[in-house]
């Protein structure tokens, strides 16, 4: 048998081809509409429904424009979903720049401690080549998240508002990647002429306070304190006064953000369920805390979830977004798009093969705000608030089928007390720590 496409080949795959009408029916339409048009379900379209038997009542969607600071947006989502209670508001927003200057200031600190960690292996090694391979994304994680509002707090959106940078953030991390890069390369060849670890620390502090002069040209100066004064939905006059990010984040943010685990569904063989695992290199604060994942079967996810709602919280969530979505609709369905009929072929990867063949990752995250129960009790569906604005969905929401839940929901977090006293104790041991390249090491930066 030969190894290469053979004339004989070409010959059988276009007689193949003609023998069957519908082929040139769907390369006639295909060609000229796209796939998404011409594969779209009229039934799943016909069906579409945005009610929910459970639904946590939340503000106007958000809109990260062209960055992938979907998981900041997500986060602090849950965050105002609290203060507006504290603060008997009808809608607000948090500073999502303010959150994104810290978490690049972090992750320039942690990349080039990365790599001085790591200065002995050589420049081709695998591990160095994962670091340098994206030092600075958009993106994170929860853990990530909660790091960054521990250590510098949460401000209101006035006082630190968008910038063309964060609102389409290519330009920047173009620059500040290739800065960190530079910045990479000067410590290992100071290693190389003999400088030792204190060394590289000392330069390492000048170097970001470059970094830190850039940042701020970008997106401006973080706030230290600000002034704060506010209306209330009743028409009430209220002051503050001076207040630091930390302060407000105590007194009006009322979650305790060391409550919530993360809970995450990787079926494969590698990964047995009910035990903890890390990332190595993987994070954004020295010394903050680590990136963990409780990995469960699925139907615990679902669980807790539900739970959550029922409980009206909302649920924080990492998913694979653009697998089987209709982004106009919202709708997130395994049904939405009939690809077997028009191609004349199924899609048989299941959710662990898609993770080992690198056909799906957590590319997204958003929030769980509504889930429509049967009468057993049962999901149907669930109410998604996503950072895409309000032009998607209902008003900026979307809905997420129960299948489609299975399938390509990776994560979520959730509170303690929605955990069985099994999972609790497992939450005590010692995580599995996986290498840089591994799927549960991707982070949320969809946009």
């Amino acid at each position: 048998m030969k190894k290469s496409v053979t004339n004989e080949d070409i010959k059988r795959f276009l007689a193949s081809f003609d023998r069957d009408p519908k082929n040139l029916l769907a390369l006639n339409a295909v060609t000229k509409n796209g796939i998404a048009a011409v594969a779209l379900s009229r039934k799943e379209v016909d069906r579409i429904n945005y009610t929910f038997s459970n639904l946590i009542e939340s503000p106007e969607a958000t809109n990260q424009e062209q960055s992938g600071r979907c998981w900041l947006f997500s986060g602090l989502s849950l965050l105002c979903l609290e203060a507006m209670k504290k603060l008997n508001l009808q809608t607000f927003e948090l500073s999502e720049v303010y959150q994104m200057f810290w978490d690049k200031l972090e992750k320039a600190n942690y990349f080039l401690e990365n790599i001085i960690e790591t200065r002995d292996e050589p420049l081709d090694s695998r591990m160095i080549l994962a670091l340098l391979s994206d030092p600075l994304s958009d993106g994170g994680q929860w853990d990530m998240f909660v790091n960054l509002v521990d250590k510098y707090g949460v401000v209101p959106k006035s006082f630190m508002p968008e910038t063309i940078s964060s609102s389409d953030s290519d330009a920047m991390n173009t620059l500040l990647v290739s800065k960190l890069r530079e910045y990479a390369k000067l410590l290992r060849d100071m290693y190389a002429h003999g400088s030792s670890a204190e060394e590289l620390r000392k330069s390492k502090r000048d170097l970001l306070e470059e970094f830190y002069r850039m940042l701020a040209i970008h997106l401006g100066k973080p706030p230290t304190k600000f002034y704060w004064e506010w209306r209330d939905k009743d028409k009430t006059f209220h002051r503050q006064g001076d207040i630091t990010p930390r302060e407000f984040c105590k007194k009006y943010v009322d979650i305790d953000l060391d409550d919530l685990v993360c809970l995450v569904n990787a079926p494969t063989k590698d990964k047995p369920f009910n035990k903890i695992y890390t990332v190595q290199y993987l994070g954004n604060v020295i010394g903050g805390r680590p990136v963990r994942y409780l990995n469960v079967d699925i139907e615990t996810l679902k669980k807790a979830a539900v739970d959550m709602i029922k409980g009206n919280h909302a649920v924080w969530f990492g998913c694979d977004v653009g697998q089987m979505l209709e982004t106009e609709m919202g709708a997130m369905d395994l049904n939405v798009y009939d690809y077997d009929i028009v191609y004349g072929t199924e899609f048989k990867l299941d959710k662990a093969g898609r993770l080992e063949y690198r056909n799906s990752e957590m590319t997204h995250a958003m929030v769980l705000t509504g889930v429509d129960l049967d009468e057993t009790g049962k999901p149907k569906k669930w109410r998604v608030e996503n950072s895409w604005g309000a032009m998607i969905g209902d008003r900026g929401y979307m809905y997420m089928m129960d299948k489609w839940f299975d399938e390509y929901l990776f994560e979520i977090t959730v509170r303690k007390k929605y955990l069985s006293p099994e999972l609790l104790n497992v939450l005590c041991t010692k995580p599995v720590v996986l290498p840089p390249w591994d799927p549960l090491g991707m982070l949320a930066r969809q946009n």
